[in-house]
């Protein structure tokens, strides 16, 4: 009889262990006529161990061809969309989704960069989610113990250290921003939308679990895109650090589009400045060449103009993404160290230019 019991003893807790650690029997859970949840596993967007981000039925991963510089942190995206809905194709903004699609970005670091068998640890999740009112933000911010992730509106800190791909150990107060500051970067025409689902980011192979495949005909096979194009006819943003990729300029240019342009550009929050920095922008001078600021001050140094060809030590483009001063440094928000090589990839693009015709 106590064997009989032991082991019924053993199966129920067998059984509440599995519920607990196995959410996969349990579809994604996104009711925008509900109270926003407190916590990340409540929309049950990954199967079993949360922490290892496994995509529940539906959840599609994605990357992008240049992500944005977000000191070091590595990203881990995904999208989810209501059924029987998709996105609408646009071949140069970010696609138009439906309501109550959900964007999610999980930034995490490596413990040990070069050996990524020693673990990560997930620092925040944002959630982009298209409501009935627009797109909204919200930050999760992780548990020490990588259980789960809270809701804060009001963003936060947290330090973390790591072993650097060059072996060195790097420590940083990682900063997760508040609700509000997420429509700083997101802003478009005085509206809060996404940046980084456009076609010439997406348009790139993925490694599913499956199958490698373009990720403009996965999303259109999955019934998540209005897509029956061509992949290599349409618009590709080099990768910043692969010269197979792209010229020098086109790689300069996409490290510029995913890290400036969704401000500078003609309906973002830095249209004043006149300095717009999407990939196929061709009027030099909105890209800053020869171009002197609207508003002088530090965050202009002591010179004249944006980019100076031939010139990267005299190019005001150069000085701010260098910077870490506020109210110097670009992009202002979402980074605290300096992206060194990005910063090198810009100088030498700067330094490579035409200087038959000088700045005057």
């Amino acid at each position: 009889m106590k064997k009989y019991f032991a082991l019924l003893l053993l199966v129920s807790l067998s059984f509440i262990v599995y519920r607990c650690t196995n959410k996969s029997s349990l579809p994604v859970n996104v009711d925008l006529a509900a109270p926003v949840f407190q916590t990340l596993s409540e929309y049950h967007f990954f199967k079993g161990n949360i922490a290892e981000l496994l995509p529940n039925d539906g959840v599609v991963p994605y990357d992008l061809n240049t992500p944005l510089f977000s000191d070091y942190a590595e990203k881990a995206r995904f999208v989810w969309m209501p059924a029987g809905t998709k996105a609408t194709y646009n071949d140069s903004l970010a696609f138009d989704f439906p309501v109550g699609t959900v964007l999610i970005k999980n930034f995490y670091y490596h413990n040990d960069f070069t050996d990524h068998s020693k673990g990560r640890k997930i620092m925040e999740t944002r959630l982009l989610v298209h409501t009935e009112k627009g797109w909204e933000g919200r930050p999760y911010i992780w548990n020490d113990e990588q259980t789960d992730a809270t809701l804060e509106v009001a963003g936060g800190r947290k330090d973390i250290s790591w072993i650097h791909s060059d072996g060195q150990k790097r420590e940083l107060n990682y900063v997760v921003p508040n609700k509000n500051q997420c429509k700083g970067c997101h802003e478009f025409g005085g509206k809060m939308t996404p940046i980084g689902p456009k076609a010439k980011n997406l348009n790139k192979d993925y490694n599913y679990s499956d199958k490698t495949e373009n990720q403009l005909l996965h999303w259109a096979s999955a019934g998540y895109l209005d897509f029956n194009g061509a992949p290599e006819k349409e618009a590709r943003l080099a990768v910043w650090n692969d010269e197979k990729t792209g010229t020098l300029d086109q790689r300069a240019r996409a490290w510029l589009d995913i890290n400036c342009a969704h401000c500078h550009n003609a309906k973002g929050p830095a249209n004043t400045s006149g300095l717009f920095l999407e990939s196929e922008q061709s009027n030099l001078t909105a890209v800053g060449f020869c171009k002197t600021p609207v508003a002088a001050g530090r965050g202009a140094g002591e010179f004249k103009y944006d980019i100076v060809p031939g010139k990267p030590n005299e190019s005001i483009l150069i000085y701010r993404v260098a910077s870490t001063e506020p109210d110097v440094m670009m992009p202002e928000l979402g980074r605290k160290m300096v992206h060194h090589e990005g910063l090198n990839l810009l100088r030498e693009w700067v330094a490579a230019m035409d200087t038959t015709n000088t700045c005057h």
